[in-house]
């Protein structure tokens, strides 16, 4: 069973309820591929479950679920009801999208928020694929999809801003994806695997990290500074919706642009897929220039070739 075609398949996605894996799950519906997703946010979910029914053919099914990625207990149980729900023993995709900001200096920072961020983005694909490589080795095809991020390659917003939770753990998200490569051909040659790097994606990743993490975060504050803007003016509900229009609003490549070329690279089989023409051009540049990756010039050069002007 190939999968260039997502008609009559089932997919698992990570972070459902808003940006990349709200507009994967309408993508997917709107292609007869029944949807299985979970989120922190009951909210967000139930309006993209609203969404994907109204996309979908006749006969596609949506479920949702509430999970925490990070805790491998509940992912396991996420699985369980995901065979119960599509009365299945087996699925076609996995998307591992989930993912937060914060914790950004491991030598400043508090312990909570760093770990609170690798946990997610991290252990949240290790728990993922852990819970549901049984349901797509009992498919006749699967595919595994793993968030990384252009800080995969990249560990930092800028020589200013230490970035290390996030940074790190997707750094340890490429290379897991790409050591499961050899091993799946290995043991589970019928599953493939992918490992996503995108740039700056229109989400609202800056805010829905400050509720997660439990209120605003210094590191994020930089969104609002951008802006003019001082945080002590306002209340929290109104700092994260400016950081959320500021992020979402400035990107040069919305979610469901990137949802697309996600989707692309799974259908033309790419194992690497980079998303957004920031994330190429960094991409390019690292490999040029690593020893100076780091530097305030490789970031001005950066800034002055049109790309991460908002950082």
């Amino acid at each position: 069973m190939a999968l260039n075609d997502f008609a009559g398949k089932i997919a698992v996605i990570t972070g459902g309820g808003t940006g990349m894996g709200r507009e994967l799950a309408l993508a997917l519906a709107a292609e007869g591929c029944s949807v299985a997703m979970c989120d922190v946010s009951a909210a967000n979910m139930a309006e993209t479950e609203r969404l994907c029914r109204a996309a979908a053919p006749q006969g596609t099914m949506v479920h949702c679920t509430r999970a925490d990625v990070s805790i491998e207990a509940e992912m396991n149980a996420w699985a369980d009801e995901v065979r119960t729900a599509f009365d299945t023993d087996k699925i076609h995709l996995l998307f591992n999208n989930a993912g937060i900001a914060g914790g950004g200096s491991f030598v400043a920072g508090e312990r909570a928020a760093w770990e609170r961020t690798f946990n997610i983005c991290f252990y949240g694909v290790i728990h993922g694929v852990r819970a549901f490589l049984p349901l797509l080795k009992n498919a006749d095809a699967g595919h595994i999809v793993n968030t990384s991020s252009v800080n995969g390659f990249w560990a930092t917003l800028g020589p200013q801003r230490p970035h290390t939770a996030y940074s790190a753990a997707k750094f340890a998200v490429k290379g897991f994806t790409e050591a499961l490569i050899v091993d799946l051909a290995n043991n589970a040659p019928h599953i493939t695997c992918s490992v996503v790097m995108p740039g700056h994606i229109g989400t609202d990743i800056a805010g829905n990290s400050m509720r997660i993490q439990g209120g605003v975060e210094k590191e994020l504050k930089f969104i609002l500074e951008s802006q003019g803007v001082d945080p002590a003016s306002l209340s929290e509900d109104q700092i994260i919706e400016l950081a959320n229009s500021g992020f979402r609003d400035n990107a040069p490549m919305s979610s469901a642009e990137a949802a697309k070329v996600i989707l692309d690279g799974v259908q033309a089989g790419q194992w690497r897929i980079l998303v957004g023409k920031d994330a190429e051009a960094l991409d390019q540049a690292v490999r040029e220039r690593p020893e100076q990756a780091y530097t305030q010039s490789f970031m001005d050069e950066l800034k002055a070739s049109g790309h991460f002007q908002t950082i």
